[in-house]
């Protein structure tokens, strides 16, 4: 079936106070895609940011993001005071300091005031998720030691000492209720706003980092899972070598997993966390999927990621327990980068849907992202949150870069180039065709989402209203003329 969609994070929606939630508006971009006849709406990853407000330094791989619960939702609720909220001034970029500091205040009022009300729920549905009472205690220390990463806590409390464990669980126990409370709050939007997705022909599509952050509750908890010292300190953290987005190569600096170990459990955490993705979104993009084939190994306390080395990874091994176990579950291929035959191997045993970037598209030589090239069985984009708006993209790119794009998009240059690019991946014969919110705007490089490794101003873009009925109508004519519309039963 074909279909289509656009990418926008939820932060990035037009919500009142700062940033952009699971509330009203939500609902609205929604009933936009219903109307421009698309029937995908993609986001980054949806749990804590961590360093520098990345949604791909998450704080917990299975947690929700605090940051996009609606406080009008509660109010109405009555799960927070009337009158309690007073929206920040809106602006296009996030000021993730204020809104922070505001939602945090808001959300510990909801709980002094409405906890009670909903304990016993509450209290079910953490008794229900198995990751939920370790992240509130790694959540609750996280704020005692005031804000520093778990490697600088104390040794009782880095190494779980259990008779440490045991007091600070007493200690912190309303610190822990109230993280809970928090996770609940968020389930239920989200859940709501999925029911209110699938009753109007949308799916949500979701991202999943391939690493963790070194400061979450996952590593902290599961240690066994990760290239970690005796003392728990990293051996070797995840990177990329030098690439179209940086000479230095980019350092991640996330903790590698110990696959061997993982192996001898057969899976079990990732099992749990690709089933518990598959229950939050109805495909889940499996971001640097090359990891999975071979992963880039840089050791730990290098200024870059000029000196790692490749590493085999785990394979077809992997996706055999995955595939038996989870069957149910739409995974999506990243696969970009440094792409060998052994990721092609990898990805045609898992027959996952792979990634195409008309960006990428425009280069010399045989090219997997060139529009001759594209499948069936993959998705194509005009471009991705890592890479510039196709606008700004466009002014940047060479002479024969700009001329090939305005020849295979039929344009006759920087007027009409963003349409004329969302028309070629429309009409691409991939399954699947995707639109950041940016290009369907045709917005410049101040509305670029991410530009990997820098570190700042990344992550902040938001819109200033939802887009408007002749944006619904435009997009509609192309989807029907590139047979991309859902058919109703």
């Amino acid at each position: 079936m074909r279909s289509s969609g656009i990418l926008l994070h939820v932060t990035s929606l037009p919500t009142p106070g700062g940033i952009g939630t699971l509330g009203e508006t939500a609902y609205r971009f929604v009933d936009f895609l219903k109307k421009s006849g698309m029937s995908i709406w993609q986001v980054l990853p949806v749990g804590p940011t961590g360093y520098g407000e990345s949604p791909y330094q998450s704080g917990s791989t299975f947690a929700g993001n605090p940051l996009m619960i609606d406080i009008v939702d509660l109010e109405e609720k009555g799960l927070l005071e009337k009158g309690a909220f007073e929206p920040l001034p809106d602006s296009d970029k996030v000021d993730y300091a204020c809104v922070s500091a505001q939602k945090d205040a808001l959300l510990r009022q909801s709980f002094a005031y409405a906890y009670e009300k909903v304990k016993d729920q509450v209290e079910a549905y953490t008794a229900s998720q198995e990751w939920l009472s370790d992240y509130a205690l790694y959540a609750a220390l996280k704020k005692k030691f005031d804000l520093r990463s778990w490697m600088e806590w104390p040794d009782d409390a880095r190494l779980r000492k259990d008779e440490a464990m045991a007091a600070y669980k007493e200690e912190l126990k309303d610190e822990i209720a109230y993280q809970c409370y928090v996770q609940y709050l968020f389930d239920l939007q989200w859940n709501a706003l999925k029911d209110y997705a699938h009753a109007n022909g949308v799916k949500l599509f979701g991202d999943m980092p391939i690493y963790v952050a070194e400061d979450s509750a996952d590593a902290w908890g599961h240690p066994e899972n990760f290239q970690f010292n005796e003392d728990r300190r990293p051996t070797g953290v995840a990177g990329v070598p030098p690439d179209y987005f940086s000479q230095d190569g980019q350092l991640w600096g996330n903790p590698l997993y110990n696959w061997d170990a993982m192996k001898e459990e057969g899976y079990s955490w990732w099992l749990k966390r690709l089933s518990a993705m598959g229950e939050r979104f109805d495909y889940v993009r499996v971001d640097h999927f090359i990891g999975f084939a071979n992963y880039y190994r840089v050791p730990a306390g290098a200024p870059n990621a000029r000196t790692g080395e490749w590493i085999i990874g785990p394979g077809r091994d992997f996706f055999k327990k995955v595939k038996k176990e989870l069957p149910h579950v739409h995974i999506i291929a990243e696969d970009l980068g440094a792409v060998n035959d052994r990721v092609r191997s990898l990805l045609k045993f898992c027959e996952y849907p792979g990634m195409k970037v008309l960006q990428f598209a425009m280069g010399g030589g045989r090219n997997p992202h060139a529009p001759g090239q594209h499948k069936e069985n993959a998705i194509v984009y005009t471009g991705t949150h890592d890479n510039d708006t196709t606008l700004g993209w466009y002014k940047a790119a060479s002479e024969e870069e700009q001329k090939k794009a305005r020849r295979l998009s039929k344009s006759k240059g920087e007027g009409d180039i963003v349409q004329g690019m969302i028309r070629l991946a429309m009409s691409s014969v991939c399954d699947t065709a995707i639109v950041p919110m940016q290009d369907v705007l045709g917005l410049d490089t101040d509305a670029r989402m991410n530009t990997p490794g820098v570190v700042g101003g990344n992550w902040q873009w938001r819109m200033t209203a939802l887009p408007n009925q002749k944006v619904a109508r435009e997009l509609k004519a192309l989807v029907k003329e590139y047979n991309r519309e859902v058919k109703k039963k």
